[in-house]
């Protein structure tokens, strides 16, 4: 991020990036072209890339991801906001994950810093330069952003998420339909901030769930505060309740094996 707080992007990239290639329709003389270069060597270096990241990540527990704006300024609140609230919940033994990059994502790995735990970054390869903020000790660099996507939810068990743009809203709503689908359980969704959230969810209840085009119960899957305290407390309360039920299920087994 530059001395005036606006987000570090450089210039352009030489040519597209690989998710722009992948997603490219092949012109005809493209088609031609050698083996290397097709999609099915692309699926080597897609299944690389998720191998690096379990490899990398394997060790990491109590994961919780923050997203938001890489626009936000170091003197906006809610940076300020985003610091504290990595800060308590990497003190209370959580490991911090981040986009890596400027705004909200640095104000979580500053937290993260602060608190002397973990502060991990999962960069992506974006059309203009962005590069790994100071406060992440341990980085990664995909090329696609699914197989980024899927390390974020792999190694959490919760989001916080503040006031961001298309990045954060598609992160945000993916959770949400993972959470309702039952793919992920037990995973809270926490929004930072209720006067920028309020719009969206105003309408998610009162077009979305009046419509039924979700069960009014589906507004449970988030949680809205203004508090750094009272984010991390949802976030504590979710490993609290993991913890018990792994413990159940470990006497449970225990038990079966003595009968």
């Amino acid at each position: 991020m530059s001395s005036n707080g606006e987000r570090r992007s450089g210039p352009r990239r030489l040519g597209p990036t690989e998710d722009e290639r992948l997603f490219s329709i092949p012109l005809p003389r493209e088609r031609e072209r050698r083996f290397i270069s097709s999609d099915p060597w692309r699926v080597l270096r897609i299944m690389g890339e998720f191998v690096e990241g379990f490899d990398t990540l394997a060790g990491v527990s109590s994961g919780v991801t923050f997203f938001g704006s890489a626009r936000t300024k170091p003197d906006d609140p809610y940076y300020k906001a985003a610091t504290e609230t990595a800060r308590i919940l990497s003190a209370a033994g959580f490991s911090i994950i981040t986009g890596g990059g400027p705004g909200i994502m640095e104000a979580a790995n500053k937290g993260a810093s602060l608190a002397g735990g973990p502060s991990i970054g999962l960069n992506i390869e974006l059309p203009f330069e962005q590069g790994t903020n100071e406060y992440v000790d341990t980085a990664m660099h995909f090329h696609y952003f699914f197989v980024r996507k899927t390390m974020f939810v792999k190694y959490s068990m919760a989001f916080v998420v503040f006031p961001g743009g298309f990045g954060t809203l598609d992160e945000m709503f993916e959770a949400l339909t993972l959470i309702q689908t039952g793919t992920i359980k037990h995973f809270p969704l926490v929004l930072y901030g209720s006067d920028y959230w309020r719009g969206m969810t105003d309408w998610l209840r009162a077009t979305v769930a009046a419509e039924r085009k979700i069960d009014p119960k589906d507004l449970d899957l988030f949680h809205v505060t203004d508090d750094p305290q009272g984010a991390a407390a949802e976030v504590k309360r979710a490993r609290e309740k993991l913890l018990a039920m792994q413990q159940e299920s470990t006497e449970t087994a225990s038990s079966r094996e003595l009968l």
